[in-house]
């Protein structure tokens, strides 16, 4: 039962670090739990209790009044979170990412700005009507795709609504 204890022990930490800094969600990658992975080993690796902890996150967290989330996992950790593309690890140190443009950073860092901008892009859009959502996505087609969006498209969405927030205030005949 060590494994569990482990997995219990980190989801009361998850909790309590997004208790500590007044969170309202907390966003998980959706992991997809089907299939298997060849070696026995590395099945029990691969699986390490990952929806234990999820699970457990879950209820401390409601507990708490606080929200889970969960966001497409597909390529998270492989795209750049500045939007220069794929990712290639570092053969020397493997939790470093080496950009296309020559910057590195840590793997983990570049996964996690991707995962809350994955989230915070389906949350700006939920709410917006369909005629003006496909204006935003007509000018910023990256968020059209879930899959592919990373950091820098969260920020060129902002810069977008923005600016078309403070044109359709100029605008004459329009109530601001």
């Amino acid at each position: 039962r060590l494994n569990e204890e482990i997995a219990r022990k980190t989801a009361g930490a998850i909790v309590e670090f997004a208790g500590e800094h007044n969170a309202d969600v907390i966003v998980f990658e959706h992991l997809e739990m089907k299939g298997r992975i060849r070696g026995k080993s590395r099945q029990k690796i691969h699986m390490w209790k990952k929806q234990t902890v999820q699970k457990v996150t879950e209820h401390q967290a409601h507990r708490l009044g606080m929200r889970i989330s969960r966001v497409c996992a597909w390529k998270t950790s492989a795209l750049a979170f500045d939007g220069s593309g794929k990712v290639v690890r570092d053969p020397r140190n493997h939790s470093l990412a080496v950009f296309q443009n020559g910057k590195q950073y840590n793997c983990d860092l570049s996964a996690s700005y991707n995962i809350g901008a994955r989230y915070f892009i389906r949350e700006i859009l939920k709410p917006v009507p369909a005629t003006e959502r496909s204006a935003l996505e007509a000018k910023v087609p990256a968020v059209q795709r879930r899959t592919t969006c990373v950091y820098a498209d969260l920020l060129k969405l902002r810069e977008q609504m923005a600016y078309t927030a403070s044109t359709q205030a100029v605008l004459p005949g329009r109530i601001a």
